[in-house]
């Protein structure tokens, strides 16, 4: 890479001459590198005597030529009305503002550009100069700034009030491009409101319109052979000889009411000349109008937006629900679910989120989630590695009061963890719903079904407004692959946990005594000490067999692997209740799996088949809901 042209800098580095950058809302008018661009760190600082164009320093100088610009606009139309200003009390000031302009036009031969086919920052004094001196910029930023009528003063001595100064004064409405700049860069700021630099900049348009239109038909009045034949001179003879701004505030009223069309006739066209411009203006005011009121509308629109589709979509659940005769309360429950995530969106911002890299979002989930996941009974103790893989798969939803979170007996596909609000646990038995217990936050729902994947034995309602987070059970199951010890801890503490539960919610959880019996709950507790190298085998309801097995804790003990076993060959037919298959989670040996069969069927069998006759010789190819066929 050459001297001449210079990658961007690195955000982080970019603004090191004014210091380090401390909001983020700008990068959308900082310059950006293009793609495959390489940064050589030899190159990361420009060359003497050059500004960058995004230094904050620089950017304060651009907002102050901004307000001198403001300046130009009002002075510029406002001298040739009243030309007795433009030599009097006005000319001081309009030859300072020259003055910092001078400058300005000094100071851009030093300041880097973008090289617009290379998006490569260019910082060579020379490119830098034939770039500024070739293009339009350089000669009307010199004309806009000499002051004409100063120079002839000086060459002749003479000062001379002719309209073509008047005229070349207006040349400086060519600064007003830096207003125009800063706005566009100001609608891309975050830090400023949208709406409100829209609305201040057609407020602009708007006021520089009415200045300039009334200033120009003040002109033409002067300009008329008869005074009296004029707009104004209909009203005030002697207007010429009148204060100044009398004729200003005349001029400014005629203009406002000719563009709101209000057009009282107070004050209207005499002469041909004003009855021309007088068209023109209507014309323009027509189309400046129409730009005003699609600008407002379209604002007004987009704040409003969101209302609308709210709006719509409770109008398609009413008529959904009315078209298929649902029920009163849940049609209440369809309308609060619908008002609530309008509601929240803004804290839930989902669509936000899913543009935003992996890593970045993972942050977010573990700022606002880490430490209620390590509330949650069910994750007591374990690394904060599973944690903070958790904290990134979990998704955060509100249901406001009076919702089904879970209903009895369905699918269990996700668990919960209650962030704030409280929460039910109902079972409905013999046609009637009853109460259990009440839950409320870091506390959780869902996991006992999804653990030991059997439809969910309770119903799970909102009390109250609820947040809650969403843990899906295959994420779950997945990150559990690679942390087996992570996995004996969570069996420990939701199996402490069932045996802490209320007698009556115990025996409301179907098969509870057989499935706690097949987690192997006392190898779990014996393979949390190091110093132990036996590991004990299952213990059955009955308490037959004790004696310990040494083999190693697969995960399948952990989160344990449902499977059916037959007493019988697969291609035997039999409809003995004997040999009916039985539902068993995995366990962690072949041994152990024949000795469980004899337990079950009563006999010994040695040979363990797939449903397809293919001999079964380790326990890790077998997957979840595999029919098993031991005799």
């Amino acid at each position: 890479m050459s001297s001449e042209t210079r990658s961007p800098l690195p955000l982080p580095l970019r603004r090191h001459a004014s210091g380090e950058s401390k909001n983020l809302a700008t990068v959308s008018s900082s310059i950006l590198p293009a793609f495959g661009t390489v940064i050589d760190e030899g190159y990361l600082q420009l060359k003497k005597y050059t500004i960058a164009p995004y230094d904050r320093r620089y950017r304060w100088w651009q907002t102050f030529l901004v307000v001198l610009v403001i300046y130009s606009a009002w002075s510029s139309p406002f001298e040739l009305a009243f030309k007795k200003v433009a030599t009097g009390s006005l000319m001081p000031v309009d030859l300072t503002v020259d003055a910092f302009f001078v400058a300005d036009i000094i100071l851009t031969f030093f300041v880097a550009y973008l090289d617009k086919s290379t998006y490569l920052l260019v910082d060579d004094h020379k490119k830098i100069a034939i770039r500024y001196a070739t293009k339009l910029w350089l000669p009307m930023d010199i004309a806009s700034t000499l002051p004409f009528q100063s120079i002839y003063r000086i060459i002749t001595g003479k000062m001379h009030h002719d309209e073509v100064f008047g005229f070349l004064n207006l040349l400086r409405l060519w600064r007003l491009r830096r207003v125009s700049e800063l706005f566009t860069r100001l609608e891309k700021d975050t830090r400023f409101s949208y709406f409100w630099t829209r609305y201040i900049k057609l407020i602009s348009v708007t006021l520089f319109a009415v200045h300039s239109a009334g200033c120009f038909y003040f002109w033409l009045a002067t300009h008329h052979k008869i005074p009296k034949d004029t707009w104004i001179g209909a009203q005030i003879g002697d207007f010429k000889q009148r204060n100044i701004w009398l004729g200003y505030t005349y001029s400014m009223y005629w203009s406002i009411v000719t563009l709101t069309t209000v057009g009282y006739g107070d004050l209207h066209a005499e002469n041909t000349g004003e009855k021309v411009f007088n068209i023109l203006y209507m014309l323009f005011n027509i189309g400046l109008t129409a730009y005003l009121i699609g600008n407002m509308t379209n604002l007004v629109v987009h704040g409003a937006i969101r209302t609308f589709v709210m709006r719509d979509a409770i109008n398609e659940i009413l008529q959904y629900a009315s078209k298929n005769r649902l029920p009163e309360g849940l049609k209440e429950q369809m309308l609060a679910h619908m008002q609530l995530k309008f509601k929240t969106a803004e804290l839930q911002q989902e669509e936000v989120l899913e543009d935003l890299p992996k890593a970045i979002r993972s942050s977010i989930a573990k700022h606002l989630f880490h430490r209620t996941v390590e509330k949650a009974y069910l994750f007591n103790g374990i690394s904060d590695d599973l944690v903070s893989q958790l904290v990134s798969e979990i998704k955060a939803e509100y249901f406001p009061p009076k919702v089904d979170i879970i209903l009895q007996n369905e699918i269990p596909t996700d668990f919960y963890i209650i962030a704030s609000g409280a929460v039910d646990v109902l079972m409905y038995k013999n046609g009637t719903e009853q109460f259990l217990t009440k839950q409320g936050p870091a506390e959780m729902a869902g996991e006992i079904g999804v653990i030991f994947n059997i439809p969910q034995p309770f119903t799970v309602r909102t009390k109250r407004l609820s947040q809650v987070i969403r843990i899906n059970h295959h994420h779950f199951k997945q990150m559990m692959q690679q942390q087996n010890e992570d996995g004996k801890i969570i069996i420990l503490n939701f199996v402490q946990y069932l045996r802490s539960l209320k007698q009556e919610l115990q025996q409301e959880i179907p098969f509870l005594t057989e499935l706690l019996g097949d987690m192997n709950i006392e190898h779990v507790e014996s393979s949390q000490e190091p110093q132990n190298t036996e590991t004990l085998r299952s213990d059955n309801d009955e308490g037959a067999n004790t004696q310990g097995t040494p083999t190693s804790y697969p995960l399948s003990s952990t989160l344990p692997v449902r499977v059916v076993i037959h007493g019988h060959h697969p291609n035997e037919n039999t409809r003995d209740n004997s040999t009916r298959g039985k539902v068993i989670h995995l366990p962690d040996s072949i041994k152990d799996l024949l000795e469980l069969a004899e337990k079950k069927f009563g006999k010994q069998g040695n040979t363990i088949l797939m449903a397809d006759g293919t001999q079964v010789e380790e326990l890790s190819a077998v997957r979840e809901n595999d029919h098993l066929y031991i005799f």
